[in-house]
């Protein structure tokens, strides 16, 4: 049986890949590879390793989805994954070896462009350095400030997803929203005048 399901929402998405549905589940995986890409590089996962990342945190929803109860609760599951494989990662490299790079690399340069045609090349470096500072304000954030604003700002999550997927409480989870946000614009300070 051939259809098509690229129209269908997420929830119904779901529902259909957890009674087995490969070609649902696939959809999804294509849908969320982007979601969660955008939210490893704004976590601050170093940029040879986000790929590797999304591949295991696609992999889980994959291998786990039948286990998902409420297909409503998806974003916050998944970003709960998305959390915990990214501190597993760091939990690993702190037990490993340090390596030394020897490569000629410079750390400031922002490790993901997203290119924008449209704009001439004076408002291109401005919004490549707002870009850059927006990042590196968000990097200088405590962890849980860091994850809680991310969701919120970048994948528009409400406050209860947020509170489900950092197993929080809801007045904790606008708690650092709001003083993640008071820090945000007194790092980016220079940039708003």
């Amino acid at each position: 049986m051939k259809y098509k399901v690229k129209n269908n929402d997420l929830n119904e998405l779901i529902e259909l890949a957890q009674k087995g549905d490969m070609v649902a589940l696939e959809e999804i995986i294509k849908r969320q590879q982007k979601t969660v890409f955008a939210t490893l590089y704004y976590l601050n996962a170093k940029p040879d390793e986000i790929m590797d990342i999304t591949q295991e945190i696609l992999f889980k929803v994959a291998k786990n989805i039948k286990k998902l109860k409420n297909p409503r609760t998806f974003k916050s599951w998944l970003n709960q994954i998305i959390i915990n494989q990214f501190y597993d990662t760091l939990r690993k490299k702190q037990k490993s070896v340090k390596k030394v790079c020897l490569d000629n690399q410079d750390e400031n340069k922002p490790s993901f462009e997203a290119p924008d045609f449209a704009s001439n090349p004076y408002q291109k470096a401005v919004d490549k350095e707002l870009e850059f500072a927006i990042k590196n304000s968000i990097h200088k954030l405590p962890d849980p400030f860091k994850a809680a604003i991310i969701m919120r700002e970048l994948q528009g999550l409400s406050y209860e997803e947020i509170a489900q997927a950092t197993n929080s409480n809801i007045g904790t989870v606008k708690s650092r929203i709001a003083r993640a946000r008071l820090k945000l614009q007194e790092y980016l300070k220079p940039y708003l005048s």
